[in-house]
């Protein structure tokens, strides 16, 4: 008995690390047929093994292309346990925005097709945009997609999303491929992204991307607000989370001890 839970924790623990693999995650997730020739694993074993980690939360399961993914469990305990020098070195940053704009800001990572937001700080106002924090949202109609979408050319976002058909939240929604490269082409030159009630009515918001020490966007500062109370600060928003994205990225890139002492000073 002892043996075979021993196996499954192994077969569970290989179909993570697969489906974490940079093709795949690109790929928007894997099938099980797929899944089963790359871990070497039956495809019957391995499809009892995705079932169990969806109850988990720990995969998705797209019930359109039938493919897997990494589950929204696996990113709450990332946040909490995984790169904790991002982590640690964003809550100051985010305050500091809050504190700058007068708004909620978020700290965001790609999850596939999706974005998924790790980090909140908020100030005490009675209207706020919903919290985010451990949710998953559109890459393409948010602030935070595009700025994480940032250096995705046109193949690649096609590779991802598809080249037309697209749901629309709202009617300023992009509904295309070309047509989210035109406005990723308006955040390049910016140096944020800028959206406007894409993703819900009433709502504006502004990104910028964070990059690792390669380049590599790795995450995303955004601020979110009603558009009544944000909409005319927008341009000023913009340059804000810029900064702090910069910022973030900086502190990303200096040596560990300085980053820990700032972060918890």
């Amino acid at each position: 008995m002892a043996v075979e839970r021993s196996r499954s924790l192994r077969r569970a623990l290989g179909l993570l690390e697969a489906l974490g693999t940079d093709d795949i995650v690109a790929a928007g997730g894997c099938g099980v047929t797929e899944l089963a020739a790359l871990t070497g694993g039956e495809k019957s074993q391995v499809s009892r093994v995705l079932a169990t980690l969806a109850d988990g939360g720990f995969v998705d399961r797209d019930v359109r292309t039938r493919r897997y993914r990494l589950g929204w469990q696996m990113f709450a305990l990332a946040a909490r346990a995984g790169d904790q020098r991002l982590l640690n070195a964003a809550g100051p940053v985010l305050v500091r925005l809050v504190r700058e704009i007068g708004e909620s800001s978020h700290l965001s990572v790609l999850r596939g097709n999706d974005v998924l937001t790790l980090l909140t700080e908020s100030p005490l106002r009675a209207v706020q945009a919903v919290s985010w924090i451990g949710r998953l949202a559109p890459a393409t109609s948010t602030s935070s997609g595009r700025a994480l979408l940032l250096d995705h050319d046109r193949e690649q976002l096609a590779a991802m999303f598809g080249s037309e058909g697209w749901p629309a939240a709202t009617a300023k929604s992009p509904r295309d491929v070309d047509d989210l490269l035109g406005r990723i082409t308006l955040a390049r030159a910016a140096g944020y992204a800028r959206v406007e009630e894409e993703s819900e009515l009433g709502l504006v918001a502004v990104a910028a991307p964070v990059r690792a020490a390669s380049g590599r966007i790795v995450a995303a500062v955004n601020i979110s607000a009603p558009r009544f109370r944000l909409g005319r600060r927008l341009a000023r928003a913009g340059a804000a989370v810029a900064a702090a994205a910069a910022d973030l990225t900086a502190a990303l890139g200096r040596p560990e001890p300085a980053l820990m002492e700032e972060a918890f000073a």
